[in-house]
């Protein structure tokens, strides 16, 4: 059974292929950030498959993709202001249920991928794009009224994503996933690590740095709820079927609410880490011309 799985366009044969990274400690996503050589060992099977298994066939890293393609997803599910500091940070009361909202998959893109600023968006400094580190749960088979006791049992695995915000729009209206969902602005991955390989997600730290410089620095030990709550919360009388990801919201530390206030321009690089074998993803600013 793999470990880490990665999904990538191989050098050998220009085909789409998952593997497992030969490194097993390497940081896929900033390792490819820096033109590194990544080999991976090709995974028989789909991602989704829990018969799949890792061969001996070794590829080349051509190009590195988002763990699943955006028809393995379905569905993105998120949840807002779900760190203690966070809701501090913004001024706003710790919610008493999970905050959810929906984020299509046009937003998903790959771990390196650059994040587009639509033209409609702009200019950035009246519309604040900003960052939002965020534990990613994928669902790994069909999950339906869980209880928390047997919540991790349906994980596949774990990953990180950036849920992107366009804070104009957000505080705006009352519903958040017309201000998070905007085309090819959402990156994941680098990898989704097993769940075998973290058995308590609630230990991972969650980092950004913009520039360089260091904005989020947290820990997945301050979640309101944790992916257990969340799993059994959002599997109320609704089938989370295999391949939907679940972004469980982001520390304190985003742009908005410092002073002044931070956004993101153009030509500006977020770097976003995690731990437990996650690793970053490494992702420039483009404004749309």
């Amino acid at each position: 059974m793999w470990k880490r799985l990665i999904r990538f366009e191989a050098a050998e044969d220009g085909a789409v292929h998952i593997g497992q990274p030969v490194d097993a400690q390497l940081d896929v996503g900033l390792a490819f950030s820096k033109n590194e050589t990544i080999k991976a060992h090709e995974i028989s099977g789909s991602a989704l498959d829990p018969g799949a298994q890792v061969t001996d066939k070794v590829l080349t890293v051509k190009k590195l993709l988002a763990p699943l393609s955006r028809e393995q997803v379905g569905l993105v599910r998120c949840l807002g202001l779900n760190y203690k500091d966070h809701a501090a940070e913004a001024k706003m009361q710790a919610p008493a249920n999970p905050v959810l909202f929906y984020k299509p998959v046009q937003a998903l893109i790959g771990p390196c991928d650059d994040i587009t600023i639509p033209k409609a968006l702009q200019p950035v400094d009246f519309h604040l794009p900003d960052f939002e580190a965020e534990l990613t749960i994928v669902i790994g088979k069909p999950c339906k009224n869980v209880s928390e006791a047997d919540a991790l049992d349906y994980v596949l695995g774990y990953t990180l994503a950036n849920d992107m915000s366009f804070r104009h729009h957000q505080m705006a209206v009352s519903q958040w996933s017309f201000s998070k969902g905007f085309d090819d602005a959402s990156p994941w991955g680098p990898c989704i690590v097993s769940a075998r390989e973290i058995p308590d997600p609630q230990t991972l730290y969650v980092k950004t740095d913009v520039n360089g410089k260091s904005m989020q620095d947290g820990n997945t030990s301050d979640q309101i709820f944790t992916v257990r709550t969340t799993i059994a919360f959002l599997s109320q009388g609704t089938t989370l079927p295999p391949g939907s990801i679940i972004m469980t919201g982001t520390p304190k530390g985003v742009g908005f609410v410092r002073q002044p206030a931070v956004f993101l321009k153009d030509g500006d690089v977020v770097h976003q880490s995690m731990g437990g074998g996650i690793g970053s993803i490494v992702n420039k600013i483009v404004e749309e011309k």
